[in-house]
């Protein structure tokens, strides 16, 4: 599954009432598309994807793919710690036209490898679309070691992955242990240069609703050979990649779009919305980035 430099893992739209807001997904969709996305993750993490429910995840995964409108590839995040629950729903997606489906490793279970191994391998063989796998142990409470992954990579519809173990040392191991035709993506947004530069085909990123164009000339920048200006644009990217995550995913990214005037709406408790003090950080480094006389960076 060929998805480009840049996957946005897109947040989900809510009204004031904390409904899904349908008729966001394709004016958010279109400005991600303007500003270097070429594939969007609906429904993962950053869509929070822990407070939605069946029926509001079916909802978004088939609302999304059409306001798509086939420009880009629609993946959904359909992992879930249930394997039975999660095969039924990443055929739903598969039938309601998502071009791929987001597996998370499953959390809280606590799994052996091998039974992430059997997780993921019980879900692909029951659908017929192309699966990435999403290895992020910081949430999961599991770490999907690269011999899983390896051997993960052999399903014939497992065609990429995830890793955001945050460990170059482990990604490194996957790379070289994958089939070529296998895509490697980075899920940490400060480590996406380092990350291109062992071998890694992009970054699934929460920054990248704001900066995809920035993050889009910092790779191709590398893979051109202008290493230092790829360098020099990382370290001008990072600081607000940084300021992204300063509270729980996506209330700092929520809040960095609503001030461009992109409102996607509140976050879902357990989040809340950023403090006073949070909102200044986010702000002053959005600003820091507009205010640059050279600005891919914000679309």
């Amino acid at each position: 599954m060929k998805l480009g430099n840049v996957v946005t893992a897109m947040v989900t739209p809510f009204n004031e009432e904390g409904h899904v807001a349908v008729d966001q997904l394709k004016p958010l969709l279109d400005e991600l598309i303007h500003r270097g996305t070429e594939a969007v993750i609906v429904g993962g993490t950053t869509g929070e994807s822990a407070t939605l429910s069946m029926q509001e995840k079916a909802l978004l995964y088939r609302e999304a793919v059409r306001a798509a409108e086939g420009r880009i590839p629609v993946i959904a995040g359909t992992g879930m710690n249930d394997t039975y629950a999660t095969a039924e729903l990443s055929k739903q997606a598969a039938a309601d036209g998502a071009d791929g489906i987001m597996l998370v490793a499953p959390y809280y279970n606590k799994p052996s490898q091998k039974g992430i191994y059997e997780h993921f391998k019980t879900i692909a063989e029951q659908v017929d679309t192309p699966v990435m796998l999403y290895n992020v142990p910081g949430r999961t409470m599991v770490n999907m070691l690269p011999e899983t992954t390896i051997a993960l990579s052999e399903v014939p519809n497992i065609t990429c992955v995830k890793e955001a173990s945050g460990n170059l040392d482990q990604m490194t191991a996957v790379i070289a242990g994958v089939p070529d035709d296998f895509t490697v993506y980075t899920g940490d947004d400060s480590l996406t240069l380092p990350s291109v530069a062992v071998g890694a085909d992009g970054v699934v990123s929460v920054s990248s609703h704001i900066i995809g164009a920035g993050m889009q000339e910092m790779i191709q920048a590398y893979r051109n050979g202008s290493t230092a200006h790829a360098a020099a644009l990382h370290q001008q990217l990072v600081p607000f990649m940084k300021a992204m995550f300063l509270a729980p995913s996506p209330a700092p990214v929520k809040a960095a779009l609503a001030m461009q005037g992109i409102h996607t709406g509140p976050v879902r408790l357990p989040l809340i919305p950023l403090s006073e003090e949070e909102h200044a950080v986010v702000a002053q480094a959005l600003d820091t980035l507009t205010s640059r006389e050279h600005q891919p960076f914000t679309g």
